[in-house]
């Protein structure tokens, strides 16, 4: 869907083609069994954030914009998102069916309330009253319940109608998250077949052991339901409460706001639909969604392999740098030359190491280093409070805005300065989204700075399935400029010129579209001009006309954007010279890169800003250059691999239809794959140096 100058695809539809390219994955026969149901959890947890944070905000707009002609817009917008999510829907539940065929012919099995033997269902009532009764209370509901009081945003109900001498209640009983969604079921046919049941239908299937000691019944039915509340919160002024204070009354806001889609089991009779529509407070800009017999399929991510492990991918072992190996310690190995390591190719621990080593390394003085989000239990984290333990200056800005995580994020803001550490807060306008680390050392006298660049979280569960480089650089001038932007962190009104690093809100406008410029000028001197970039979003409309400026001269451009593109492609007189695809598979795709071809003198970048409005002008983002000839060539190499992927690829054309890359003649490559053997072979050729 483009807007009506027919020059932007609409970027919450373009978020859709995305998540559909995730079912894609699930639907793929290709993939072992195991990871196409874990790829349902991905979609289902994609949607529901689609719907708190991209529909809700169009639905905000629609309720402040009292322009007649945007707001037809806004509506036609919404219209067209709740016919392809029916789609999407429908797509889901044929594809989640025909997986659990496919397990079946594999001896797994799984049950539900109407077909246990008699030996599984006491079992079952057993386990039931001991693991999951505990964890129940009904809560009654009437035509006058205050829905949106009592239903927790992204929870499983069953909406039950209890029934006795021809009355009728309801109740609303939370699927309970505290135990797994998966029960393990005994076997009555030796160890070949496997059985398993999701909890909701032991809830159908235990329903007298709730109801039946306090309220008889005749006949108990049920059905599962979900509400998803708009993400967004407002933040109070008041100059006396504390920041942490806002965002914890900001963070309590999500509890009571405002429902934005009702997802329910098809099955479920009009009139109990109306019972929940009223009670939540629906109107006709809100999408209602009639699916299958379950919600919540995001617990499938963690789908169980109950069979043999071929049924799972074959996991890559995390290679070890050379130059890291083969070096007393880190900094040694800095010292020597710039680092690069691709995550999770890569051992994510040649990051932890590099804090470690710094807690304890008598010469360094003071570590600085923005976080965005961390593991639960975070061996980055441990390092910071043994550095300051070691007395060393620590300094850790904390973003409290990282969306889905402020909670986490406040408790760990108050855990660092019981340790000592200096926390800072950011910018209020701003948030924080670089992913820097400096190491500040004493070396014969002389002050040393190491400085870490990278694309991605310092989170070592994340750091196993996304994607994303590391740059680990002693280049003075590199990082000093790091140096500079946590200065500006800390006091924003202070002003600073970069030369090297591309800063947000700084100056990442100015450079992005420099060197686009460059690159356009060159083609206009009839010299070869090329852009390569790859990114997760591509939606801002200036420096998507930098680009299309730059087709309509001849600079040949490729573009791998994971999620949202709002740029056409292929379009003559406007982007012919542009190609894009997309690339999902079983690591999340998530660096960010940019190569400027620069007639023959590439200027490469890796960067933790995408394309978006809000990572250029309303975050703090940094994009650093690649000086180091070898690592430009090997993010060159890997860049060339993924465009040239056959297997995972989609082309992204003007209708997003989400077609596989053809692959012709050409041979098979599985990009992932190909880079992985790229990276294992590279760092067993420097180990024989």
């Amino acid at each position: 869907m483009a807007d009506s100058s027919d020059r932007f695809y609409d970027y919450r539809l373009s978020w859709l083609a995305f998540n559909e390219r995730v079912l894609q994955e699930a639907a793929d026969s290709d993939n072992p069994i195991v990871e196409r149901m874990r790829f349902l959890g991905i979609f289902s947890n994609n949607q529901d954030e689609f719907f708190r944070v991209r529909f809700a905000q169009i639905q905000r707009e629609l309720e402040l914009n009292h322009n007649p002609k945007e707001q037809t817009a806004l509506i036609k917008l919404l219209r067209a998102i709740q016919r392809k999510t029916t789609q999407l829907s429908e797509q889901f539940d044929a594809i989640y069916n025909d997986l659990l065929a496919e397990l079946a012919k594999r001896n797994i099995y799984c049950l539900n309330e109407n077909n246990l033997t008699a030996k599984q269902g006491r079992w079952l009532h057993r386990h039931f009253t001991t693991e999951i009764l505990p964890h129940i209370v009904p809560l009654w509901v009437d035509r006058g319940t205050d829905l949106q009081r009592v239903v927790n945003d992204g929870e499983s109900y069953l909406m039950v109608e209890l029934r006795q001498n021809h009355d009728a209640r309801f109740a609303l009983i939370a699927i309970p998250t505290a135990v797994s969604r998966f029960i393990p079921l005994q076997s009555e046919d030796g160890r070949a077949k496997k059985y398993f049941m999701l909890i909701d239908d032991a809830i159908r299937y235990c329903m007298n052991d709730i109801f039946g000691g306090l309220y008889q019944t005749e006949t108990a039915r049920c059905w599962s339901m979900k509400i998803t509340r708009d993400a967004e919160y407002s933040l109070d002024s008041d100059l006396d409460t504390s920041l942490v204070e806002k965002m914890s009354d900001g963070v309590k806001q999500r509890l009571t706001s405002e429902p934005v889609r009702l997802s329910f089991d098809k099955s479920m009779p009009k009139g109990i639909r109306e019972i929940l529509a009223d009670g939540l407070g629906f109107d006709e800009y809100d999408t209602y969604l009639s699916a299958g017999r379950y919600r919540n399929f995001r617990d499938f991510i963690g789908f169980p392999n109950m069979g043999p492990r071929y049924l799972e991918e074959k996991p890559l072992e995390p290679l070890l740098s050379a130059a890291i190996s083969q070096s007393k310690n880190l900094f040694e190995a800095i010292d020597s030359e710039d680092l690069l390591v691709y995550y999770p190719y890569h051992q994510f621990n040649h990051f932890t190491e590099f804090v470690r080593q710094a807690a304890f390394d008598p010469s360094v003085s003071e570590i600085r280093i923005n976080i965005y989000r961390v593991a639960n239990r975070s061996l980055v984290v441990d390092s910071l409070i043994d550095a300051a333990r070691n007395g060393k200056k620590v300094v850790v800005n904390v973003e409290l805005t990282a969306r889905f995580d402020e909670q986490r994020n406040i408790e760990l803001s108050e855990r660092l300065q019981a340790a000592g550490i200096k926390v800072t807060l950011g910018i209020p306008t701003l948030k924080i989204h670089s992913k820097l680390c400096l190491i500040i050392r004493n070396v014969e006298g002389q002050e040393r700075l190491y400085a870490h660049i990278g694309t991605g979280n310092f989170n070592e569960n994340t750091a196993r399935i996304y994607t994303d480089f590391s740059l680990f650089t002693s280049h003075a001038e590199i990082a000093a400029e790091v140096r500079n932007v946590f200065t500006y962190i800390e006091y924003s009104y202070r002003h600073f010129d970069f030369d090297h690093l591309i800063v947000s809100p700084v100056n990442s406008r100015t450079r992005l579209v420099q060197l686009i410029t460059a690159e356009r000028r060159l083609a206009e001197a009839n010299q070869p001009a090329r852009i390569d970039l790859k990114l997760n979003n591509l939606v801002d409309r200036e420096l998507i006309s930098q680009l299309y400026q730059a087709s309509r001269v001849g600079v040949k451009i490729r573009l791998i954007v994971r999620g949202m593109c709002a740029l056409i492609p292929g379009v003559k007189g406007m982007s012919e010279n542009i190609s894009v695809i997309s690339i999902v598979d079983r690591f999340l795709e998530h660096p960010r890169v940019m190569i400027f071809h620069n007639g023959g003198q590439p200027k490469v970048f890796i960067s933790s800003a995408d394309w978006m409005t809000r990572n250029i002008d309303r975050r703090v983002e940094v994009a650093t250059p690649i000086y180091s000839e070898p690592l430009q060539k090997r993010i060159m190499d890997i860049f060339d691999l993924q465009f040239s992927d056959r297997v995972k690829a989609r082309v992204i054309d003007e209708e997003q239809k989400n077609l596989y890359v053809k692959r012709g003649n050409k041979r098979k490559i599985r990009s992932q794959i190909e880079i992985y053997n790229y990276l294992k072979a590279s760092e067993k050729s420097a180990l024989r140096r």
